[in-house]
């Protein structure tokens, strides 16, 4: 007979409060997009005010005493916290779905305390935005539709989905608490992968390419075009290491055909989200109003936060009186039905305002973590002045993880006396010159392009020549590493580059 018993395991979950969710979010969201979160924030929720509070209700000892109310935690104590600091917490108790706004990419702020500063650049209209337009143009269901703009944001600056279907399975559950499968995903990348231009969303070089091949075909169907599939199909490898005799002996087709499709390929765009400026895509003026600003007091540099456009939040005090009144009621369905609404709404506007806190604090600490480990930059602007510098390094400053200084750096944007510049820009990777100077990599690509443009275009330098030229400059750098930045940077072999 089956004996029948109890048995006892301990297992450990990964849960996340409601002001860590709101802070994810919020980490990459512009400020236009945050002004306006808040305005539906207000609108959808009564017990949250706009302004200063002279009352105090975030300490107010009857919402403290309540059940289901997290008192104040200290958080402005100066602690330094992660924001997904586990706690546990039943998501799906207090946030629904529909409660999910889909948020924007690029970020902007100016500071309370002056005129908004608003510095107009000549730039593309935006591509992502133009992107979610295509949304439209598709059968997609309305939830496929929000896990499309979702995936939008995981598409890098040159335009490409580098993350495999299962990290972005394992990525929309974590930060949407959305659950879709392997299959549902990739039929939402596939759609996404017709948009134009064409080529974007493409996971590698190889499947970026060969779409705009597919496009030309389609357009204007030659032999060469057909043989350029073929290629990169076939012999994409040994065609990405110049093979081109063994490539030529493999297909069996002339010389002057490969040619012809080699010219093909070589005008294919390495970077499709370059492809959205130009002839296609009109280009418009438009304007960023930085993140932050770089000033200069009694010869110091700071950073400040801008944030002109978002206003002050409180709790309100006539939703923590009726919460009060409420429970000295008689225990009845109705008077406990409106008690925990009341609740609800007041524990929701809490973390909302903490949420807010908690972000800033996280940008101002990255942000001024960036400027120690490039201060002189900010000092002369000058490009060679940057310093090697990764997420992890700025993540080792701050004690915040690598995902959050990624989520804060990404679309953000600062304010300098030299210009603005995104967060991106200040993070390279990094060498050691012939002196023993640590260098970026970005001051290598910098002098690399410089001798290419100013090389002999009847005799391009080789990729050997180029590492020899900045050996001889005290860049000693391999004919590989050169080969991989020169690909990088969109510059072709030396064979491609030369003119008669």
């Amino acid at each position: 007979m089956q004996k029948v018993g109890l048995q006892q395991n301990l297992t450990q979950t990964t849960k996340l409060s409601p002001t860590q969710i709101q802070v994810i979010r919020m980490l990459e969201l512009p400020s236009i997009e945050l002004s306006q979160r808040i305005n539906e924030e207000l609108q959808e929720n009564p017990a949250l005010e706009e302004g200063r509070d002279e009352t105090d209700v975030l300490a107010n000892d009857d919402m403290g005493d309540e059940e289901g109310y997290m008192p104040d935690d200290g958080y402005d104590d100066g602690r330094q916290r992660d924001p997904l600091q586990n706690e546990d917490f039943n998501y799906e108790q207090y946030i629904s779905d529909d409660e999910t706004p889909s948020y924007m990419l690029h970020q902007q702020y100016s500071p309370a305390d002056e005129d908004r500063r608003e510095v107009p650049i000549i730039g593309g209209s935006s591509l992502i935005e133009e992107l979610k337009a295509q949304i439209y143009l598709t059968k997609m269901t309305k939830p496929q539709r929000h896990i499309a703009k979702w995936v939008l944001g995981n598409i890098d600056d040159d335009g490409y989905l580098r993350r495999t279907t299962e990290q972005l399975v394992d990525d929309l559950m974590f930060q949407e608490q959305i659950t879709i499968t392997d299959e549902e995903m990739e039929d939402i990348v596939r759609q996404i992968k017709q948009f134009d231009p064409p080529g974007i969303a493409s996971a590698n070089l190889q499947e970026c390419l060969l779409k705009q091949l597919e496009v030309k075909y389609e357009e204007h169907p030659s032999e060469a075009i057909e043989l350029a599939q073929r290629i990169l199909t076939d012999h994409f490898d040994a065609f990405s290491k110049h093979h081109f005799d063994k490539i030529i002996q493999r297909t069996g087709c002339s010389e002057e055909l490969f040619q012809a499709a080699v010219q093909e390929i070589v005008h294919l765009n390495q970077k499709p989200a370059n492809a959205f400026t130009g002839s296609v895509y009109e280009t418009q003026r438009e304007t960023i109003i930085p993140d932050f600003s770089i000033e200069e007091r009694d010869e110091e540099l700071f950073v400040v936060l801008n944030t002109g456009d978002i206003p002050e939040l409180h709790v309100s005090r006539e939703y923590s009186d009726m919460l009060t009144e409420y429970s000295q009621l008689p225990k009845t369905a109705e008077t406990k039905q409106a008690t925990q609404f009341i609740r609800q709404k007041l524990d929701a506007a809490r973390w909302f305002i903490d949420a807010i806190k908690q972000r800033n604090e996280t940008l101002m600490k990255t942000m001024t973590a960036i400027l120690k480990a490039q201060y002189d930059f900010f000092l002369d602007g000058e490009e060679t002045s940057l310093k090697p510098m990764v997420l992890q390094d700025i993540a080792d400053r701050t004690g915040y993880d690598v995902s959050t200084i990624s989520r804060v750096s990404n679309s953000k944007y600062v304010q300098t006396r030299f210009g603005i510049y995104p967060l991106k820009y200040f993070f390279s990777e990094g060498m050691t010159n012939s002196e023993g100077d640590e260098i970026s990599t970005r001051e290598i690509k910098k002098i690399l392009q410089e001798h290419i443009d100013a090389e002999d275009k009847r005799n391009p330098l080789t990729d050997e020549q180029l590492a020899a030229v900045l050996g001889e400059n005290g860049y000693p750098i391999a004919r590989r590493t050169i080969a991989k930045y020169r690909d990088m940077m969109g510059i072709p072999v030396a064979r491609m580059r030369k003119t008669r």
